[in-house]
């Protein structure tokens, strides 16, 4: 039996040393491509190079004001994803529980979904402050999300299951915590999946147009105003690098939370 243990997180642990050696053999695909794409292009105003993006990223990274505006940008976009996430989980519970308050808010949440993200940041723009602009665009784009992959994962739930614990007397809170948990937890990390990137492209856009003092969004209206094409690719290399980090750990957390539950 230990010998089969071994051998299974043996092959468990080549699989992930393969796994990464195919992620890394993709990136230096691409890489590849555009190095190939700057050279043939030629003109560092249309397409610098990888190595003189990356060697940019490593300039700005030695200034205060690098640091600043990540985090400044990084912090308001967060707190709208997790409203926004919050929110709609609240909703999508409310509107489950009640077909009527699901008919109400079902129609709201389709024009959310539907409304271009420049609209919603030119109009918030008449009422509150560029500041708050990404906390509230990150918001509006999360919570359609969240309220319709939580409430397919609420309906997702096991009927019989349902009945086995009504017939014999099980609590609500054991209800929730043994049956709809688990049908909702895979569309609740589907939800946070496909928000953070919402949160991230929205809010960086929400910045550009609203350009508060300290921000990634500011620096990027600024490198493409000077056109100054290398930070221009630095910030949104950043920017990339912000949301596939963070929605990594995330994920991560999500996942070994999920596999200790099932342990």
């Amino acid at each position: 039996m230990k010998d089969k243990g071994l051998r299974s997180v043996d092959k468990l642990s080549r699989n992930r040393i393969k796994s990464l050696i195919i992620k890394l053999l993709v990136l230096c695909f691409w890489l590849l491509v555009w190095e190939l794409l700057s050279r043939g292009i030629n003109q560092e105003l249309f397409l610098p190079s990888p190595k003189n993006v990356f060697l940019t990223v490593i300039e700005l990274s030695k200034t205060s004001v690098f640091w600043i505006s990540i985090l400044n940008s990084f912090l308001r976009i967060i707190i709208g994803f997790i409203i926004g996430l919050v929110i709609g989980a609240a909703l999508a519970a409310i509107a489950y529980k009640s077909r009527l308050l699901f008919e109400l808010i079902s129609p709201l949440m389709k024009v959310i979904k539907a409304t271009p993200v420049a609209s919603f940041i030119i109009l918030a723009l008449v009422w509150i402050n560029s500041v708050n602009l990404s906390i509230l665009i990150a918001f509006l784009m999360v919570l359609p999300v969240s309220f319709s992959n939580i409430v397919h994962g609420l309906n997702s739930r096991d009927e019989k299951l349902l009945e086995m614990a009504k017939i014999f007397g099980i609590g609500r809170w054991k209800r929730i915590r043994a049956i709809y948990l688990p049908a909702v937890m895979p569309f609740f990390i589907s939800a946070i999946s496909i928000g953070l990137g919402f949160s991230f492209k929205s809010g960086i856009a929400a910045e550009v147009i609203g350009r508060p003092m300290n921000s990634i969004g500011l620096n990027l209206y600024e490198a493409k105003l000077y056109f100054m094409i290398k930070e221009l690719f630095a910030w949104t290399l950043v920017i990339i690098l912000l949301s596939v980090l963070f929605e990594q750990i995330v994920m991560r957390m999500l996942r070994y939370y999920n596999n200790t539950k099932s342990n």
